[in-house]
């Protein structure tokens, strides 16, 4: 039987509040209201996102389901979506493409006015579509993927290839569009230019995967985990530095590697003190630094104005300046057509009851991406 217009039953990983570990609850998830879509996940990564909000580093409301990297197929549309239908596979969206606010209109600009990076947990009527034990639970990020189903807008999912597998896929909703485009289309990446890439996890291989495409020469990976060393390499690193080796600072390291010719530095682990390194660490007149790692919330960064004053350039990035419901379906053709391989970076998939030990996982620096399979 259909079940469209109903509610659905099913399993979610809720987190009730802060440092609190992950329960698997049986949920209710409402139908679909008009502009919306509710969407059967049949993959999810574990990213450090996610983690952010277990420990609020990133805003959430609790009750909570969080997860914003994912792929599913369409079950139901509400009122009013016409780009989807049941049956399409889909990746849900943490950064939205309404395609009318000011923001969207910008050619340039990918911000749209839906995106929820402050934690509202609600749709547009100011509801949540999910309940657990008789009480709201909150949405995270326009996404809620660490769930059996969810309920987004239709502005927030892209459809795909029905063929594109799940598992590699779903990394096309955070991870590897992230990276890869923060050095296509943030940094804009010349041939022959040297990077170096601050942070080895998922998102930084995909900035590697990026720099390689663009044509860099020299591509050094910078991490304090030297086991994540060989995966760089694999995509493209051309060497791999721990500052933990060294007495100097980074930036000095860098700089006496490469003859000061380092061009374009990425953050991608949200630490406040990277962040003044890679913008250090670039070259001071001409260089650029795209800070792609989340920062705390609330937080302050204080750095000698010098490091701007000379000339480096120092830009953020959202999700790698993809216009995602046009984008994302091209970049997962690219996918399929072998133009990038994304096998180094999952190196774990778990039932998705076992989220707990892909955290843990996370936490311990023994993973890439791990991404949750659904049986349904």
């Amino acid at each position: 039987m259909s079940s469209a217009g109903k509610v659905i039953k099913c399993k979610a990983a809720v987190l009730w509040g802060l440092e609190q570990p992950f329960s698997i609850e049986e949920i209710e998830v409402a139908p679909p209201k008009a502009h919306e879509v509710r969407i059967k996940i049949l993959a999810t990564g574990i990213c450090r996102t996610d983690n952010n909000a277990t420990t609020g580093v990133m805003p959430a409301k609790f009750p909570v389901i969080v997860g914003h990297e994912a792929v599913g197929i369409v079950e139901s549309i509400g009122e009013g979506v016409t780009s989807l239908k049941p049956g399409d596979k889909v990746i849900p969206l943490c950064v939205p493409q309404c395609g009318i606010c000011s923001n969207c209109l910008k050619p340039d600009s990918n911000y749209c006015d839906m995106l929820d990076i402050v934690g509202k947990g609600v749709l547009s009527d100011g509801t949540s579509r999910f309940t657990c034990k008789g009480k709201p639970v909150y949405h995270y990020m326009n996404t809620s993927t660490f769930t059996e189903y969810t309920v987004v807008r239709d502005v927030a999912v892209a459809k795909i290839d029905a063929a594109a597998p799940p598992e590699k896929a779903c990394l096309f909703g955070c991870a590897f569009t992230t990276g890869y485009g923060a050095a296509i289309n943030t940094a804009k990446v010349t041939p022959g230019s040297t990077c170096a890439v601050f942070g080895l996890g998922g998102v930084g291989l995909s900035v590697i995967i990026g720099c390689k495409i663009a044509g860099a020469s020299r591509i050094i990976g910078v991490d304090i985990n030297p086991r994540k060393f060989e995966k760089a390499k694999a995509v493209g690193a051309t060497e791999c530095v721990n500052p933990k080796d060294h007495t100097k600072p980074i930036s000095e390291v860098l700089k006496e590697m490469t003859g000061d010719s380092v061009r374009y530095t990425f953050e991608v682990t949200g630490n406040l003190d990277t962040m003044i390194d890679a913008l250090a660490s670039c070259h001071k007149n001409c260089g650029m630094s795209v800070v792609v790692g989340d920062p705390p919330a609330s937080s302050v960064l204080t750095f000698d104005p010098m490091l701007v004053f000379d000339g480096r350039t120092w830009k953020g990035c959202i999700f790698g300046g993809w216009k995602p419901v046009n984008d994302l379906p091209k970049l997962v053709s690219d996918f399929m057509a072998k133009k990038f391989n994304l096998d180094e970076l999952v190196t774990h998939i778990l039932p998705f009851d076992k989220i707990e030990e892909g955290f843990n996982l996370l936490k311990k620096g023994e993973s890439i991406r791990t991404v949750l399979t659904f049986q349904h």
